[in-house]
């Protein structure tokens, strides 16, 4: 791809309640959806690809049926059927904000275009979402289940998804926005980490395993870790920040730094 793409990742913990199953937060997601409208506004050309968490929309039913961990039985794929519904569902309603502010977006399933294999992502037809980019249109993906080569089904994350596609992809920024930035005294949450690389990583790792709410996928943890190897598969600058606070989402699509760097 020639153009300069940039990821932006609304976490499920900044656009639902984590702690209450199936609960959106829709005054922030009008809030993040029109600042995604302004910052487009002020950069036209910007080309963007938008992914969402699933938050307590996912999580709450996939830690219920295990469905991270494999599908096998009837009762497990009738669970995976229901993490599918609530995904969607989420999906939908961020998507409805997205429309509201004008910006030409479309959803792309992961359920409907991604295999896995052991929980990794085995094959992916990306043309779609770079002919979406090609058109100016922006592309969205979301954490959701997908069939699984050997374990039946399995959920892949927003984060997961953003490392594969940044080797198509080759964006120039990533932008992962939580409810809370990524604090050194966590849950103090008094000091935010400016950076955190590959040589620093074992010394604040502690402080990154705690987390609220349900999550199946890691937790601030492993979105840092995720965040290291997309910085590693590709040339981008990756950033986490709270997207809560009024104006942060077009500040970083806008390229001023905000939050903590993640680095090689």
């Amino acid at each position: 791809m020639k153009q300069s793409i940039s990821f932006l990742k609304l976490g499920g913990s900044l656009i639902t309640d984590k702690n209450l199953a199936n609960t959106a937060l829709h005054e922030i997601i009008d809030q993040l959806a029109q600042e995604i409208k302004v910052a487009r506004d002020q950069q036209p050309d910007m080309s963007l690809l938008l992914g969402h968490g699933s938050g307590s929309f996912g999580h709450f039913a996939a830690k219920r049926h295990g469905t991270r961990l494999g599908v096998n039985s009837d009762p497990e794929w009738a669970g995976f059927i229901e993490v599918w519904q609530s995904a969607r569902q989420l999906n939908e309603i961020v998507l409805a904000a997205l429309r509201v502010a004008e910006l030409p977006v479309i959803s792309i399933a992961p359920s409907a275009v991604v295999i896995s294999e052991n929980g990794q992502i085995a094959s992916w037809d990306t043309h779609p979402i770079q002919s979406a980019l090609e058109h100016g249109l922006i592309p969205m993906v979301y954490g959701d289940v997908v069939f699984d080569k050997r374990q039946g089904g399995a959920i892949l994350s927003t984060e997961e998804l953003f490392l594969h596609l940044c080797n198509e992809l080759q964006p120039a920024r990533i932008l992962l926005a939580a409810n809370d930035p990524v604090y050194s005294d966590f849950p103090g949450r008094n000091k935010v980490l400016p950076s955190i690389n590959s040589k620093n990583i074992e010394d604040v790792r502690n402080s990154l395993s705690g987390g609220e709410g349900s999550d199946v996928t890691g937790g601030m943890l492993s979105k840092v870790e995720a965040a290291l190897e997309m910085v590693t598969n590709s040339n981008a600058d990756v950033w986490i920040f709270s997207g809560l606070a009024k104006g942060q989402i077009k500040k970083a699509l806008l390229s001023q730094p905000i939050g903590t760097q993640i680095s090689a």
